[in-house]
């Protein structure tokens, strides 16, 4: 039997999938879920074969939910949001439907999802990577802590440090840790607030009070909390441009 999920926060939407889904009677729909939140838990739970995901729901979007799973199903999008689809197929997503979408056309979608059955999830993960270009995804930040999610909006970053497969981002609250990398969230956030001023330091620029001299041609940015972020050389010419000295 192959497990699959449907989150779409529209009811109707989620009952065509369920009827569309009666043509590939080896494929169990085990649960349904209203939001991102759900969704998450039930892909927990359930460890789907793949899943037919919304992007913009309530709460946090598809892709957000996405960034929390650890074992991951493939997915196929179901949504009305036209300008998602070509990012999606840029990293070879299942498929992509738009809605409303007809039977034949989510038979197809589901058929070449059968074909190339052991290779989508690998794909689906690429395809996070370029998430970064959602306009919401550049606002915010969605971590899982002890089972929980939280939402940080980027303008709380204080500064993002490199913690080996992770980055550690740096809040008035405290540290959080994200399993993203740093270049992603050098394309993610807006480069007139934040800059890479180090190797190992991505800053929010808002949030610097001076820059001292340090060791060896570096330096040392003081931020409004009191913290101190190291500035490479080649980063110094970048923090100062942006700062506008």
């Amino acid at each position: 039997m192959i497990k699959a999920v449907i989150i779409d926060d529209e009811p109707l939407a989620r009952e065509v999938v369920k009827e569309y889904l009666l043509n590939f009677p080896q494929i169990q729909v085990v649960q349904e879920c209203n939001d991102g939140f759900e969704g998450l838990k039930a892909i927990q739970q359930q460890q789907p074969d793949i899943i037919f995901l919304d992007i913009q729901m309530p709460k946090i979007t598809g892709f957000e939910m996405l960034e929390l799973v650890e074992n991951m199903p493939a997915v196929i999008f179901t949504t009305a949001f036209e300008e998602h689809a070509i990012r999606a197929f840029e990293v070879h997503a299942v498929d992509y439907l738009l809605k409303p979408f007809s039977s034949e056309r989510f038979d197809k979608a589901v058929q070449k999802w059968l074909d190339q059955y052991q290779s989508m999830p690998a794909s689906t993960a690429a395809l996070l990577e370029t998430a970064a270009a959602n306009p919401v995804q550049s606002n915010r930040v969605v971590i899982k802590i002890n089972g929980k999610i939280k939402i940080i909006p980027v303008q709380d970053i204080h500064y993002i440090e490199a913690a080996d497969d992770y980055v550690k981002i740096f809040t008035q609250e405290g540290s959080f840790l994200k399993n993203k990398t740093m270049s992603f969230f050098e394309k993610m956030l807006d480069p007139q607030q934040f800059t890479r001023v180090h190797r190992s330091y991505i800053l929010n620029v808002n949030q610097v009070t001076r820059i001292d001299p340090y060791e060896k041609e570096n330096h040392l940015a003081i931020l409004r909390s009191g913290a101190k972020v190291l500035v490479s050389k080649t980063g110094y010419p970048r923090l100062k441009s942006a700062l506008g000295l």
